[in-house]
């Protein structure tokens, strides 16, 4: 197996991972804490559990009260996904790969959770005292966060390929083909 196809199938897997987890947890909120029912559960002086339905996409945007509404959410999301699969599936470097598989794995929860209750399930509550620098979030969207701001730095900071790895770039090109 080429470094090519090994790098896929790892974010294949991590997207895979951040799906269950993200379904894990809020099987768990949903399930035996009742959060749905409770509303607020807290844990730590500086983090919360509490219940937030997210009828929109990022930050509430566009939110879609009807199912048609969330149909189209749904649909959107989705294209969405599988343009970051097939970007995903092109990209040789692992740390490339690592940050689409995130926003993969948590887009996918997300896109789930809208499909069968018509909005997302956040919980996380993040605080320090009264002041809540992010708003109430999941697995998903932390994961998503951070699959951007790794693409973000890459983007800024990682300088062009250099001609070892165009070399090596071609030899996975031979190696695949073969």
């Amino acid at each position: 197996m080429s470094t090519t196809h090994r790098n896929r199938a790892i974010g294949l897997a991590l997207a895979l991972i951040i799906f269950l987890l993200d379904q894990a947890i809020k099987a768990l909120v949903t399930g035996p804490l009742r959060l749905d029912e409770v509303g607020h559960i807290p844990l730590l002086p500086f983090f919360d559990l509490t219940w937030t339905e997210n009828r929109g996409v990022s930050l509430g945007l566009f939110s879609a009260q009807s199912r048609e509404g969330q149909l189209v959410l749904v649909g959107l999301t989705s294209l969405i996904a599988a343009v970051v699969t097939v970007w995903m599936l092109r990209e040789r470097l692992l740390g490339d790969i690592t940050a689409l598989a995130l926003i993969l794995g948590g887009a996918i929860g997300n896109i789930r959770d809208r499909y069968l209750y018509g909005y997302v399930i956040d919980y996380a509550d993040l605080h320090i005292g009264g002041v809540r620098p992010f708003l109430i979030f999941n697995v998903a969207d932390a994961a998503i966060s951070i699959g951007v701001v790794i693409i973000l730095v890459r983007s800024l900071f990682m300088s062009e390929k250099p001609a070892e790895t165009q070399a090596n770039r071609k030899a996975d090109d031979s190696a695949e083909i073969s």
